[in-house]
């Protein structure tokens, strides 16, 4: 696994750090966090399924930007 760093919360306090990274061998876009609290697990799991190895996160909305970046860099690398 080769993680490419593309953002990380631009209003982060050094303790609580949201993070964007894309794999640039599987062209999947890694994401750190906030976990989620029991209530938006459970209204996720109303929508469907959550299996045990995967994990419901929270990112700040202001990460948009950082969001599209690593999308963007996941379609790059998967094209070559």
């Amino acid at each position: 696994m080769a993680l490419r760093f593309i953002g990380i919360d631009p209003n982060t306090d050094g303790d609580h750090c949201p993070t964007v990274w894309v794999d640039d061998q599987t062209s999947e876009i890694v994401i750190q966090g906030w976990k989620a609290d029991p209530d938006l697990v459970e209204q996720a799991r109303a929508a469907g399924p959550l299996p045990e190895t995967e994990a419901v996160v929270r990112l700040p909305a202001r990460m948009a930007q950082i969001i599209r970046e690593a999308a963007d860099a996941a379609d790059a690398a998967a094209v070559q």
